[in-house]
């Protein structure tokens, strides 16, 4: 089993842990910008290597292999072709703080270009709204007065639902124009004002100067973007506020052609990148 969890491709523990996150094939494909057909085989590929009838069970059996449930040894981690970082991104997506330094550190975020990718997944950016809120502490409720056996009782207010996340032509306008701010900074190298301009849950993962390292080697195998034309927006109702995924058609010096697809979340009244992939 050791040898099947180790014969897996970066891509599809990717897949399997965006399963894991509660996407199904079709959401992966739109999320990664990739047919459903090359995800299905991702999958089937990822089942026949762990010997799984199902590709949910290949999943859960990933994710307790990476978290030592099994008792089996780590799988070895590199900051080689693999994510430098995500969204882990193409490795592990559940979010967890990374060490600010070490060449074995598990990043949950990642650069990549032409297979190296970083991305937030939809858990990450729940919790990472969740930490960024102060919550009171709950004093302890008074003893209640009696009440007389005579007196009404008034009927509980209704609680009202919470409003739904829906899609505004308003929030893709300002998600695109963040997205192109964010990207018009990494074209000119500015690596710690694009991590400054990042979403809190990218920064938590991320520090300025590893990001900084990260890109650079990035820059150094896809070279600099010549063109840039924007493709779609694609929404996810998540809470609290739901992220965009925004794609453009870019080419580059070296690798030429590639999509890039920026993960942008809502923080502070603005949308922030949470994460970056170049296919």
């Amino acid at each position: 089993m050791t040898d099947g969890f180790r014969a897996l491709t970066a891509k599809e523990k990717q897949t399997l842990q965006l399963l894991l996150a509660g996407h199904d094939a079709k959401s992966i494909a739109r999320h990664l910008g990739l047919s459903v057909h090359t995800i299905h085989e991702r999958l089937r590929e990822a089942r026949r290597k762990l010997g799984t009838a199902s590709s949910r069970e290949a999943a859960r059996l990933l994710r307790e292999f990476e978290q030592g449930d099994t008792g089996l040894p780590a799988p070895p981690q590199s900051l080689g072709d693999k994510a430098i970082g995500d969204a882990a991104v193409r490795d592990p997506v559940q979010p967890v703080r990374q060490p600010a330094e070490g060449p074995g550190s598990d990043r949950r975020v990642g650069w990549i270009g032409g297979g190296v990718v970083m991305i937030i997944s939809l858990a990450g950016l729940a919790l990472s709204a969740l930490s960024g809120q102060d919550i009171a502490p709950v004093a302890p409720a008074a003893p209640a007065a009696p009440v007389a056996p005579t007196a009404p009782v008034a009927p509980a207010a209704p609680v009202a639902a919470p409003a739904p996340v829906i899609r505004t032509a308003a929030a893709e306008a300002a998600a695109v124009e963040s997205a192109r701010r964010v990207l018009a900074l990494i074209d000119r190298d500015d690596w710690r004002a694009s991590w400054q301009a990042a979403h809190r849950s990218f920064q938590l993962q991320n520090t300025v100067e590893w990001w900084a390292q990260a890109s650079r080697q990035v820059r150094g195998r896809v070279g600099t973007a010549q063109s840039r034309e924007w493709l779609r927006a694609e929404f996810t109702p998540a809470p609290p506020a739901g992220y965009w995924a925004v794609s453009f058609r870019t080419r580059y010096s070296i690798t030429g052609e590639a999509t890039e697809t920026l993960q942008m979340a809502y923080q502070d009244g603005t949308w922030k990148m949470a994460g970056i992939t170049i296919d």
